[in-house]
């Protein structure tokens, strides 16, 4: 068979990942915090039918003479550009302007002791956030907000009001006409790769091996606004950085590289058929 069919299959292929990425990206265009996502190709191993061949005293080198076989997958990267802001004047609506990821972690309320977080940690960039029945500031799967000690942040309730700052710091008064009482501080997460973290759905993320988790001291995480973290801003969340206009000019373009590897196996199919045909 030709190599040039099975060439333009791998194309075909490759194109239609392409076209399920930009499908994903639209379809996430309103998602909270969603980071869009890009595929790059690279070349297959190419066929050497004669190698390269040096320069002797009375003729000059020869260049080796291959044949490609296709192409492949070469990465599928997420983008971590800032999304685009939405105001929402919600108290518990969180973002992060710069640089880091909210930390969450499951666990179960331990009496007045406040919650046993697990060991495992998720990441994301969506920070619409409410509270349980306890108090505690969780998201929409009910995982903890996290702090920048590892602890989750709770406002007791039958609190009068509560306060986010910049900084992340939280604080909350009790009764009528008391002070403000310090509730704890959200922490920001840093990763050296952010595109290296695994998406895990629910707009989350799990650290990897390539990720490269920074931590402040070992075992906490960073305050908002300091050693290059991010801000944190309340009554807004940050949207997907999908920009639509580009993703359909994306579309078109995997479109027709999709449309010119099916011309090479129709004209590798007819190029067999004359084959075919010479012995009637």
């Amino acid at each position: 068979m030709l190599r040039s069919m099975y060439a333009g299959i791998s194309g075909m292929k490759n194109s239609q990942t392409k076209l399920d990425i930009i499908g994903n990206n639209i379809a996430n265009v309103n998602t909270t915090g969603y980071k869009k996502a890009n595929i790059n190709f690279q070349d297959m191993l190419s066929q050497t039918t004669s190698s390269a061949q040096g320069s002797t005293g009375n003729r000059g080198g020869v260049n080796a003479k291959q044949v490609g076989l296709g192409s492949q997958q070469g990465s599928i990267n997420n983008i971590h550009t800032q999304g685009f802001t939405q105001t929402t004047n919600n108290p518990l609506d969180f973002l992060i302007d710069g640089d880091g990821m909210f930390v969450l972690g499951g666990g179960s309320v331990d009496g007045d002791d406040g919650v046993n977080v697990n060991d495992e940690r998720y990441y994301t960039r969506s920070g619409n956030f409410s509270f349980n029945d306890d108090g505690f500031i969780i998201n929409a799967d009910g995982l903890y907000l996290l702090g920048t000690d590892g602890e989750a942040i709770q406002i007791p309730p039958g609190s009068q009001d509560f306060t986010v700052q910049n900084d992340g710091s939280v604080t909350y008064i009790a009764e009528a006409g008391g002070q403000p009482i310090a509730a704890g501080n959200i922490g920001v997460a840093r990763f050296s790769n952010p595109a290296g973290l695994e998406k895990v759905g629910g707009n989350l993320y799990l650290a990897t091996n390539n990720s490269g988790l920074m931590e402040t001291d070992g075992d906490g995480y960073y305050t908002p606004g300091e050693d290059g973290a991010g801000t944190l801003r309340t009554g807004a969340l940050e949207m997907s950085n999908v920009d639509l206009s580009e993703e359909f000019t994306e579309m078109i373009t995997a479109q027709r590289s999709f449309q010119a590897n099916t011309r090479i196996i129709t004209t590798s199919d007819e190029i067999l058929q004359e084959l075919v045909n010479l012995k009637r």
